[in-house]
């Protein structure tokens, strides 16, 4: 997939492109039916298969004093569009300069003029330009005025529950990682880069773990333990996930820690993406590092059969950690 960050990088209209324009955050289960639909149209004429989205969201420019907080950053958007199988994906910076793009002037002069679109494909709810003024007769009437067709993709719904990003949010910060899967079709993930902890895992507790900063600005899940799939560089290792301000030794920082299973590597300042497969329980505090250990065993042998039933769902194949070696007697 080919990455445009500005219209002037575009040096000339796609060839007969089918385009979908959106924030794509999460790339949930209807931003996936979007670009079903474009790839769908582009294909049997050999058209491009084109997605624009923005960078920031526009929320953080029109909203900045709440700002929505992201389902995915905008490099997993990115590689999630990418294997959606979209063949160019425009990424325009969103300024306050941005904001007061008339719709015609959007339509007429990006999506016509610069793209050269023959179908447009935009959900139910879709608007755009200044004021949200591009609705969707809008969009039909300039389609009829310059020559491309709008299709409007409905509701998608799954499990009960309408695929949203607001929904996706909310399942999140609840902590429902198994709806979180239906909405987005995958597990819910959390990246970041591995930090210096206070070392209390392994010497006191016997666990060591592998320590992510949480940012305020992040989509945090319920605090509480998670099992979790734990990949670095392309390998897939077990884990149980505590977020939480670890009230058994009085901190008072949000912090996310995972134990790895199976892994004694030093992966101090690397990378590391965190699949949240299902919560656990609580956070709790103990009486000290002696109960904390005991219940940490427990929720390891747990976490271990959740991984050994989810094993088939998993993107990557498990690397150095064979699940089935550790489910426990009587459940294999």
């Amino acid at each position: 997939m080919k990455i445009y960050r500005r219209l002037q990088e575009i040096p000339r209209p796609f060839c007969r492109p089918a385009l979908t324009v959106g924030n794509f955050d999460g790339v949930h289960l209807g931003h996936q039916a979007l670009f079903r639909k474009v790839i769908e149209l582009a294909g049997p004429r050999n058209g491009d298969g084109v997605a624009l989205t923005f960078d920031p969201h526009p929320l953080k420019v029109l909203r900045p004093q709440d700002p929505p907080k992201l389902i995915s950053t905008t490099e997993h958007k990115i590689e999630l569009i990418a294997e959606a199988g979209i063949d160019y994906l425009i990424c325009l910076p969103f300024t306050k300069e941005f904001v007061n793009t008339s719709a015609y002037d959007f339509v007429n002069k990006i999506l016509h003029q610069v793209i050269g679109v023959e179908d447009l494909v935009v959900g139910y709810d879709y608007a755009c330009g200044k004021g949200r003024q591009g609705d969707i007769p809008f969009l039909q009437t300039m389609g009829g005025k310059l020559g491309f067709k709008v299709h409007v993709i409905p509701p998608v719904s799954v499990g009960g529950m309408v695929v949203s990003s607001t929904n996706v949010r909310r399942q999140v910060t609840q902590g429902d990682m198994m709806k979180v899967r239906l909405l987005l079709g995958r597990y819910y993930q959390i990246r970041g880069i591995v930090q210096e902890g206070r070392h209390r895992g392994g010497p006191v507790v016997g666990f060591p773990t592998a320590n992510l900063h949480i940012d305020k600005e992040d989509l945090c899940p319920k605090t509480g333990v998670y099992v979790v799939q734990v990949i670095h560089q392309d390998e897939c290792y077990g884990g149980v996930l505590n977020i939480g301000y670890n009230p058994t030794f009085g901190d008072e920082k949000l912090g996310a820690e995972v134990h790895i299973f199976d892994f004694k590597k030093d992966i101090y300042g690397h990378p590391i993406k965190l699949d949240l497969i299902q919560r656990l329980r609580d956070e709790r505090k103990f009486a000290g590092p002696k109960d904390l250990a005991s219940q940490i065993s427990k929720d390891v042998e747990t976490a271990r059969s959740i991984l050994a039933r989810e094993k088939g769902n998993f993107s990557i194949s498990p690397g150095n950690f064979d699940v089935t070696d550790h489910i426990p007697p009587g459940q294999r």
